[in-house]
């Protein structure tokens, strides 16, 4: 699939029909996330991935059964495999504390950062996991950890100082309906591109 097909294909799959992900194609699209940009190579995202049964003990963290039967999207909860990003702070601080990098006084710690670089590569890497998902032919939905955030890492015993950027589900797509902001519409090239000056 041509790269422009498979960006304007991507959406946030919301029903899947629980057939498991080839493990040869999840982890050829497990590497590719690996693989998105990261300031200085820093490569501080990692990815705690739960298949078929595994993915109870993230819904049961979440989603407790009382809540289930009033969930707006019930097909989520099939989604085959889950993949939950974390991203270190502590080691964008230690990239930028190395000599070739120490100039930039961003090793000094988190709160010298203005962006916070380990948010932005992971949200890079999240988008490579969503558009070969695409290219796959499957279906794929990010969404957030919110306040489940702590009993999440917890749960997958993942190191104190990471941080929970949030869930991707994978599977093979369900008809769905599409979630309430699906309808805006795109902002138009002019709207948005700005050239030489706002």
């Amino acid at each position: 699939m041509e790269l422009t097909d498979v960006i304007a294909r991507r959406r946030m799959v919301r029903s899947f029909t629980g057939e498991p992900v080839a493990p040869a194609v999840l982890d050829r699209l497990l590497d590719g996330a690996r693989r998105a940009p990261s300031a200085g190579n820093t490569q501080g995202t990692a990815f705690v991935v739960l298949e078929a049964d595994a993915t109870r003990r993230y819904w049961d963290t979440t989603l407790p059964a009382a809540g289930r039967a009033t969930f707006a999207f019930p097909g989520l909860l099939r989604a085959p495999v889950l993949v939950v990003v974390v991203c270190s702070p502590a080691a964008y601080v230690e990239r930028y504390a190395e000599a070739d990098k120490a100039g930039t006084g961003l090793g000094a710690g988190p709160v010298e950062w203005p962006t916070p670089y380990w948010y932005v590569d992971a949200g890079m890497a999240v988008q490579t996991l969503l558009l070969g998902a695409v290219d796959a032919g499957l279906g794929a939905c990010f969404f957030g950890l919110f306040a489940h955030e702590a009993a999440v890492l917890g749960a997958l015993g993942v190191p104190e100082g990471w941080r929970g950027v949030g869930t991707v589900a994978l599977g093979h797509a369900a008809a769905d309906r599409p979630g309430r902001s699906a309808g805006r519409a795109r902002r138009t090239p002019a709207e948005v591109v700005h050239r030489g000056r706002w």
